[in-house]
């Protein structure tokens, strides 16, 4: 590593101060669309906002101007309230999106420092690891077998080495670091980058829908064309009885707005875009919406053992020397073997470490060591990890020449490079066995012999002589054993797939309380099977060691294909594929490099597993609160289609009880139950205990619907009683309207605190901590008080006040149109 002592202070304070102002932000600044602007052709493209503009010019040509100035203000209402959702929505991605953004670090004033990208600055020197994304374009000024994957800007997959000392020594933002290290000094961040030139194009790429969302978005469909059905149906019943177009078509109108479920599809964005803001706010980054959907039907969750199930401390435990010897690293000075196979096992590592064994032994070297010679050698090739068992191999040589060839890793793999009698070797697998037996993670070590330098294309190929074994002990976390059960409660299964050592894995596995410990298999054995035979096996086998990513990926695969949904935790560059392939990919947000990150859908900020147990509580939650919004949202309308609909139908005596005012009335009442209410719902008491729910192409079975639809019958009933007791005691129109809207408002209220829980009773769902149910329902009390009591809007809405007795009758009606299906709870309880 041939670099001027003094470029690596990198800038200080001032000088990256004065960068930042001369070429800004390491930031993509595009020309984009008005936000405003946007969202307002959004919401008057939308058919309920066409449907009362339409209604509201009926009015000012049939010169009422109130209810055309009424619906008016309605529609600046609810652009207002969508406004306020979008936004909602809006800053929750915003927040998201800021959590997203990697850290890199670079070298100020001679330290290192861990950055956002954003913050780097033209002239910094950036430290750019196996599986990172270069964060902006630079030149190398230092690497040790160093690559990258240019293939987001040349469309070509090949891996292309870079040093300092080829004529191709830049590296690019985006690009992905195939293998080794390197230290680049920025030249160009944000858009000058050649991402940044070409980068307004990603502008333009749509968001795929979701499963959910194409379901919902369907079923809104749907009912589009219904009404629209029934709008020609009923303008020219309309037309037929009063023989006027204008009058006629608002009615039509007024029955295809209460058809409309324009709630459901502003329900849906919120619940997704807060649900992703609530998972942040524990610690879970949400990268793709539709992980929100899916996090409630996970079924399996596939773990690391390192660092997801360990604490990855990875302190030095035993060594195990050449002679026989089983040796502590107090030892490094008394036995010389010790010394030699510290030594060895540290210039085996990477010369900056990163990883926590590499880092203990690197660390244990310049404890014991007389005189530190890692600044007299520099690197002069590297085989980085690879082979099935995995080996790595540096070789290093000072000015004189003198050479040092080092390699570690799966004792097996050099076990297979040093030449060893059959005895010396059995002696050395039972020693591997005996520490792995404790749940230590063992490497062995072995020093290279290579005269010239015409290097082979594989390390293997490589003479070496075995210098002994070196042992780390990763203890588990604290409260992984808790996590465990929490998983078995839910009813999701529990895999362990790790590179490390079966007895290793399986003495940690026995210590945490991990159901299924005796059913292993390395990834050699698992590689001979056929995908029937995996498919037939995968269920049955909980521990999965030795893996590579090729395994890994037949296994996501094999669950998959058994009708399994599928958690994949990951944090390496071999983890990629299979973290892509899962239904619910998580990246550790410390350990986890950029690919990780980038093939995942979920990221764990503290690499903390128990936030996958409140992760999938949030998804059940989430997914639960919006079938319950939704149904509210069917068992509401019905009511109002029918009122619309029936007296016109059966030709009652006042065949138009609602007018589009009173429907969009019922409109801004109902969005804010629905989307508001109904988000902000706390988890159920059962909702980690009763497994996870089935992928399904419908969102709701036969049995719910059904459910929402007697539900809204019952109201129909409810109000259509009221109607007819008004006409039975010869009450007038207004008297009428007055008592099935007053039934309406009373049967909306306690609909929305009975279907805050299908199982749970009201008496229950009462002590849920929700304070936007008091607010919600207490607004639409008072509005409703406003209504009767103001005379302006009595007259406004053709109502009329009504007297005590016709009040608690419309109120009782209301009740037990509705609380009927306590009794339905009930029995399903009991």
């Amino acid at each position: 590593m041939e670099a001027n002592e003094q470029e690596l202070i990198g800038l200080n304070f001032s000088e990256v101060d004065e960068s930042r102002k001369e070429f800004g932000t390491n930031q993509y600044h595009y020309k984009k669309e008005n936000r405003i602007l946007a969202f307002f052709k959004n919401v008057f493209a939308e058919p309920m906002i066409l449907l009362l503009l339409a209604a509201s010019g009926i009015y000012f040509i049939n010169r009422q101007y109130s209810d055309g100035f009424f619906l008016l203000v309605s529609i600046l209402l609810i652009a207002a309230i969508s406004l306020y959702q979008e936004k909602r929505s809006q800053n929750a991605l915003a927040k998201l999106k800021e959590f997203i953004e990697p850290l890199c670090t670079v070298i100020r004033d001679g330290k290192y420092q861990n950055i956002k990208t954003q913050d780097i600055v033209v002239g910094d020197l950036v430290v750019i690891e196996e599986g990172a994304l270069v964060p902006a374009d630079g030149i190398i000024i230092q690497s040790n077998d160093f690559s990258v994957n240019e293939a987001i800007l040349t469309g070509e997959s090949m891996v292309v080495f870079k040093d300092s000392n080829q004529e191709d020594n830049k590296v690019f933002s985006g690009t992905i670091t195939a293998s080794g290290l390197a230290i680049v000094k920025v030249t160009e961040i944000g858009n000058d980058t050649r991402l940044g030139k070409i980068g307004s194009s990603l502008e333009s790429i749509d968001t795929e829908k979701t499963p959910l969302e194409i379901q919902i978005g369907n079923f809104v469909k749907k009912m589009i064309f219904t009404g629209a059905f029934v709008f020609i149906l009923v303008w020219v019943l309309n037309y037929l009885r009063v023989g006027n177009v204008l009058q006629s078509l608002l009615l039509a109108l007024t029955l295809a707005m209460s058809i409309l479920p324009e709630e459901i599809p502003v329900a849906f964005a919120t619940f997704m875009a807060l649900g992703a803001r609530r998972l942040m706010k524990i610690g879970i980054v949400v990268k793709q919406m539709k992980t929100v959907e899916t996090l409630g039907s996970a079924t399996v969750i596939c773990t690391d053992k390192t660092g997801t199930i360990t604490q990855n401390k990875m302190d030095l435990a035993g060594l195990y020397l050449p002679s026989g010897i089983e040796a502590g690293i107090n030892t490094f000075k008394d036995i010389k073997e010790t010394e030699e196979l510290l030594t060895t096992a540290m210039w085996a590592s990477e010369p900056i470490p990163f990883d926590p064994m590499e880092i203990a032994l690197h660390d244990t070297y310049k404890k014991f060591a007389e005189t530190d010679m890692t600044s007299h050698f520099k690197m002069i090739h590297e085989y980085p990890l690879s082979g099935k068992p995995p080996m790595m191999t540096h070789v290093f040589e000072d000015s004189s020449g003198n050479r040092i060839i080092a390699a570690k890793g799966a004792p097996e793999a050099i076990l297979e490079v040093c030449s060893l009698s059959k005895q010396d070797e059995q002696k050395i697998i039972t020693a591997m066995d005996q520490l792995t037996g404790k749940g230590y993670r063992v490497l062995g070590v072995g020093e290279g012999n290579l005269q010239g330098n015409n290097y082979p294309d594989k390390q293997q190929k490589i003479s070496f002589t075995f210098k002994g074994l070196v042992a780390f002990y990763d203890p588990p976390k604290d409260n992984i054993a808790e996590v465990l059960q929490s998983f078995y409660t839910a009813g999701i299964a529990v895999k362990i797939i790790t590179g490390d050592n079966l007895k290793t894995t399986n003495a940690i596995a026995q210590q945490i309380g991990f159901v299924g410990s005796e059913k292993a298999i390395t990834g050699d054995e698992l590689m001979k099977w056929s995908d029937q035979e995996l498919q037939n096996k995968v269920m049955d086998i909980n521990i999965f060691s030795r893996m590579f990513p090729d395994a890994k990926l037949r296994i996501v695969n094999a669950l998959k294909a058994c009708g399994q949904i599928v958690a994949m935790t990951g944090d390496g560059v071999n983890d990629g594929p299979s973290l892509k392939a899962a239904h619910i990919g998580i990246a550790m947000g410390k350990k986890g490099t950029a690919i990780a990150k980038d093939a995942a859908s979920l990221i764990l900020t503290e690499d903390d597993l128990s936030k996958m147990v409140d992760a999938v509580a949030m998804g059940r939650k989430i997914y639960t609160n919006l079938k319950k919004a939704v149904r509210y949202i069917i068992s509401i309308h019905i009511p109002i289609i029918l009122i619309v609909f029936i007296p016109l139908a059966l030709r009652w005596i006042y065949p138009n009880i609602f007018s589009p005012l009173h429907v969009i009335l019922l409109e801004l009442i109902m969005g804010p139950t629905c989307s508001i209410i109904f988000e902000n719902e706390p988890a159920e008491a059962d909702t980690m205990k009763r497994g996870p729910r089935p992928m399904r192409t419908d969102f709701f079975n036969f049995k719910e619907l059904t459910a929402s639809i007697i539900q809204g019958i019952a109201i129909t009933l409810g109000l259509l009683l009221s109607y007819q007791w008004a006409i039975y005691n010869q009450w007038n129109e207004n008297i009428t309207r007055s008592m099935v809207f007053l039934t309406l408002i009373t049967s909306n209220i306690v609909l929305t605190l009975v279907n805050r829980s299908f199982y749970y009773s009201l008496w229950t769902t009462f002590q849920y901590k929700n304070i936007l149910v008091s607010i919600i329902i207490g607004i639409t009390i008072f509005l409703t008080i406003l209504l009767f009591a103001i005379p302006f809007l009595r007259s406004l809405f053709n109502f009329e006040l009504i007297t005590l007795s016709q009040m608690f009758f419309c109120i009782a009606t209301g009740l037990v149109s509705v609380l009927w299906f306590e009794v339905v709870k009930y029995f399903r309880r009991r």
